[in-house]
Protein backbone atom coordinates (compact mmCIF):
# COMPACT_ATOMS: atom_id res chain seq x y z
CA UNK A 1 0.00 0.00 0.00
CA UNK A 2 1.19 3.68 -0.99
CA UNK A 3 0.49 6.54 1.07
CA UNK A 4 -1.51 7.30 -1.63
CA UNK A 5 -3.90 5.03 -1.20
CA UNK A 6 -4.02 5.12 2.55
CA UNK A 7 -5.58 8.86 2.08
CA UNK A 8 -7.70 7.90 -0.33
CA UNK A 9 -9.09 5.30 2.22
CA UNK A 10 -9.30 7.97 4.97
CA UNK A 11 -11.13 10.54 2.78
CA UNK A 12 -13.80 7.94 2.00
CA UNK A 13 -15.45 8.67 5.96
CA UNK A 14 -16.68 12.20 6.47
CA UNK A 15 -15.67 13.11 10.01
CA UNK A 16 -18.28 12.27 12.53
CA UNK A 17 -20.40 15.86 13.49
CA UNK A 18 -19.79 17.95 16.58
CA UNK A 19 -23.78 17.19 17.50
CA UNK A 20 -26.42 15.55 16.14
CA UNK A 21 -29.75 17.55 15.81
CA UNK A 22 -33.13 16.00 15.76
CA UNK A 23 -35.36 15.29 12.91
CA UNK A 24 -37.93 17.71 11.76
CA UNK A 25 -41.29 17.43 14.33
CA UNK A 26 -39.42 16.00 16.92
CA UNK A 27 -39.49 19.07 19.09
CA UNK A 28 -43.32 19.97 18.91
CA UNK A 29 -44.30 16.18 19.21
CA UNK A 30 -42.98 16.47 22.73
CA UNK A 31 -44.05 19.75 23.22
CA UNK A 32 -47.44 18.67 22.46
CA UNK A 33 -47.56 15.37 24.51
CA UNK A 34 -46.20 17.53 27.82
CA UNK A 35 -48.70 19.85 27.39
CA UNK A 36 -51.42 17.41 27.22
CA UNK A 37 -50.62 15.35 29.80
CA UNK A 38 -49.78 18.20 32.03
CA UNK A 39 -53.42 19.56 30.87
CA UNK A 40 -54.87 16.48 32.19
CA UNK A 41 -53.07 16.18 35.67
CA UNK A 42 -53.92 19.71 36.15
CA UNK A 43 -58.00 18.86 35.70
CA UNK A 44 -57.41 15.40 37.49
CA UNK A 45 -56.33 17.57 40.50
CA UNK A 46 -58.61 20.33 40.55
CA UNK A 47 -61.48 17.72 40.44
CA UNK A 48 -59.84 15.22 42.30
CA UNK A 49 -58.39 17.44 45.15
CA UNK A 50 -60.86 20.16 45.25
CA UNK A 51 -64.08 19.14 44.05
CA UNK A 52 -64.51 15.26 45.12
CA UNK A 53 -66.43 14.98 48.53
CA UNK A 54 -64.84 12.59 51.17
CA UNK A 55 -62.60 13.19 53.95
CA UNK A 56 -58.75 12.95 53.02
CA UNK A 57 -57.03 10.11 54.24
CA UNK A 58 -53.33 9.44 54.64
CA UNK A 59 -53.17 7.41 50.94
CA UNK A 60 -54.92 10.28 49.23
CA UNK A 61 -52.48 12.72 50.87
CA UNK A 62 -49.44 10.28 49.53
CA UNK A 63 -51.66 10.03 46.03
CA UNK A 64 -51.72 14.54 45.93
CA UNK A 65 -48.11 14.74 46.76
CA UNK A 66 -46.99 12.43 44.21
CA UNK A 67 -49.11 14.27 41.95
CA UNK A 68 -48.17 17.67 42.46
CA UNK A 69 -44.53 16.40 42.39
CA UNK A 70 -45.67 15.09 38.35
CA UNK A 71 -47.05 18.26 37.81
CA UNK A 72 -43.80 20.17 38.91
CA UNK A 73 -41.64 17.60 36.91
CA UNK A 74 -44.01 18.16 33.75
CA UNK A 75 -42.84 21.83 34.14
CA UNK A 76 -39.04 21.26 34.57
CA UNK A 77 -39.59 18.67 31.24
CA UNK A 78 -41.74 21.43 29.10
CA UNK A 79 -39.21 23.96 29.95
CA UNK A 80 -36.35 21.78 28.89
CA UNK A 81 -38.33 21.11 25.62
CA UNK A 82 -37.97 24.58 25.08
CA UNK A 83 -34.66 25.30 25.30
CA UNK A 84 -32.96 26.09 22.06
CA UNK A 85 -30.39 23.08 23.90
CA UNK A 86 -32.70 20.46 23.35
CA UNK A 87 -32.48 20.52 19.37
CA UNK A 88 -29.13 18.22 20.58
CA UNK A 89 -29.97 14.61 20.68
CA UNK A 90 -28.48 14.13 23.98
CA UNK A 91 -30.45 17.25 25.53
CA UNK A 92 -33.46 16.21 24.21
CA UNK A 93 -32.79 12.12 25.67
CA UNK A 94 -32.70 14.21 29.31
CA UNK A 95 -36.20 15.44 28.30
CA UNK A 96 -37.66 12.71 27.48
CA UNK A 97 -36.07 10.87 31.04
CA UNK A 98 -38.32 14.02 32.40
CA UNK A 99 -41.20 13.50 30.97
CA UNK A 100 -40.84 9.67 31.75
CA UNK A 101 -40.25 10.44 35.03
CA UNK A 102 -43.24 12.73 35.47
CA UNK A 103 -45.71 9.69 34.07
CA UNK A 104 -44.59 7.01 36.28
CA UNK A 105 -45.40 9.36 39.13
CA UNK A 106 -48.54 10.61 37.50
CA UNK A 107 -49.61 6.78 37.20
CA UNK A 108 -48.49 5.67 40.53
CA UNK A 109 -50.29 8.65 41.58
CA UNK A 110 -53.63 7.91 40.31
CA UNK A 111 -53.36 4.02 41.07
CA UNK A 112 -52.83 5.20 45.08
CA UNK A 113 -55.94 7.69 44.24
CA UNK A 114 -58.23 5.59 42.64
CA UNK A 115 -57.58 2.16 45.21
CA UNK A 116 -57.92 4.91 48.02
CA UNK A 117 -61.24 6.27 46.67
CA UNK A 118 -62.63 2.49 46.04
CA UNK A 119 -61.18 2.01 49.67
CA UNK A 120 -63.10 5.13 51.26
CA UNK A 121 -66.59 3.81 49.08
CA UNK A 122 -66.50 0.50 50.29
CA UNK A 123 -66.85 1.72 53.95
CA UNK A 124 -68.71 4.97 53.53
Amino acid sequence: MTQDSLKEDRQEFPPAPAHVTLPVGYRQGIITAITVVLGFTLLFLRYWGFELPGPWTHASIVAAVLLILSILVQFVALWRSLLLEDDKVTEYNKTLRWFFFSIVTLLISLAIAGLDNVHTAKIG
